[in-house]
């Protein structure tokens, strides 16, 4: 079914489990562009997605980790534990080879908390003016989380691309208009959803994700749930 609203929760509805109740998975976002493509990419499951805006009182986690994995992985059982309910969670950015893999972990900080996408590739283009070497990648770590806050499964992925000095297209959202993909020709702001999900970071990530939950069932808030689902 397509994406509804409700109290400002973007939800999919999936199929129902045991009693007719909908089995739900969290997705520990309060990106609407994430969302988007978590939806896109988790269509047709036997569970439904629900996101963090369910749970507007839960302060959001430190995230201090060095590795995009570390975030992942502690946004998720962080979240799992909070909610009582099994939660996907990611943690991505752009690493830049001519700043040392900089703003990597970073990414959605780059001029600060609270700092918005333009405020990133401004300061990112300025970093970058004198720079003829302009290689760089988005990375993607998902970590899934029972209900218990036990890490279940991860899932890395990335896509390499070339910094342009200026942005080109209105899609996608953060640096997506500064990357350009050789493999597509364009940048990722220019993409179309099917085309940035075949070869993207998250994309490559999520499918991974995809495969393993379709072996899975969820119950809310079950303490077993990370022993059924290791027994699958």
């Amino acid at each position: 079914m397509r994406p509804d609203e409700k109290d400002g929760n973007r939800r999919r509805e999936g199929k129902t489990g045991r009693g007719g109740v909908a089995q739900r998975l969290v997705v520990a976002t309060s990106n609407a562009g994430k969302m988007r493509e978590f939806e896109r990419m988790l269509e047709n499951q036997s569970f439904s997605l629900t996101t963090l805006a369910e749970w507007p009182y839960i302060a959001a986690p430190p995230e201090t980790g060095r590795t995009f994995m570390e975030n992942a992985k502690t946004k998720a059982s962080y979240y799992a534990k909070m909610t009582g309910e099994c939660c996907i969670a990611d943690d991505s950015g752009l690493e830049v080879d001519a700043l040392g893999g900089r703003p990597g972990v970073m990414s959605a900080r780059y001029t600060g908390e609270g700092a918005d996408d333009k405020e990133n590739n401004r300061l990112l283009l300025e970093n970058m003016k004198d720079e003829d070497e302009r290689v760089c990648r988005f990375v993607c770590a998902l970590a899934l989380a029972a209900a218990t806050g036990e890490v279940i499964f991860c899932a890395e992925g990335e896509t390499e691309g070339v910094l342009l000095r200026e942005g080109r297209g209105v899609g996608g959202f953060g640096y997506d208009p500064l990357f350009y993909s050789p493999f597509l020709g364009k940048t990722l702001a220019e993409a179309s959803a099917e085309e940035k999900n075949a070869i993207s970071h998250r994309g490559r990530a999520l499918a991974a994700v995809r495969e393993f939950l379709k072996s899975c069932r969820f119950a809310p808030g079950a303490a077993e749930v990370s022993k059924r689902i290791a027994e699958n």
